[in-house]
């Protein structure tokens, strides 16, 4: 029997499945993820207790051992509660939303010669997810 087909038996003989999640922000890029898993319990042949880490229905490595960036493979990578980084992305959102206009003359917007104008793209730093989580100084 081959080792991947190995613990693919070993997964139907978890004695316990945990779900955890967790948000990740990477200390070099700033690329900010979330990801759930299958934290699957299991006694080997000795007694001894080990646990699998299963992510979109495959086995991965512990994600609290050595996280790596899904952006840049960097390996300096913050490891949060679940709902960070949507919570900075929603957040940064809100505050980009435009205000209602101010009474006063009102100016067309500027359109490029083809007449299409721009999109804004929005490229995430770490401080973009941290910043909501930030405490000010008293």
């Amino acid at each position: 029997m081959s080792e991947i087909e190995g613990r693919t038996a070993l997964r139907g003989a978890a004695t316990a499945v945990v779900h955890e999640s967790y948000s990740f922000a990477c200390m070099r890029c700033g690329h900010g993820w979330e990801q759930s898993y299958e934290i699957e319990h299991h006694t080997d042949a000795d007694g001894h207790e080990f646990v699998m880490y299963v992510a979109n229905e495959r086995i991965v490595p512990s994600p609290l051992s050595r996280p790596t960036c899904q952006n840049c493979d960097a390996h300096v990578v913050r490891i949060m509660g679940p709902g960070r980084v949507s919570a900075a992305h929603d957040a940064a959102h809100r505050s980009h939303r435009p205000t209602a206009p101010q009474a006063g003359p009102v100016e067309a917007p500027e359109t490029a010669a083809d007449g299409v104008e721009p999109k804004e793209h929005h490229h995430w730093h770490l401080s973009d997810l941290l910043h909501p989580f930030q405490r000010k100084a008293s």
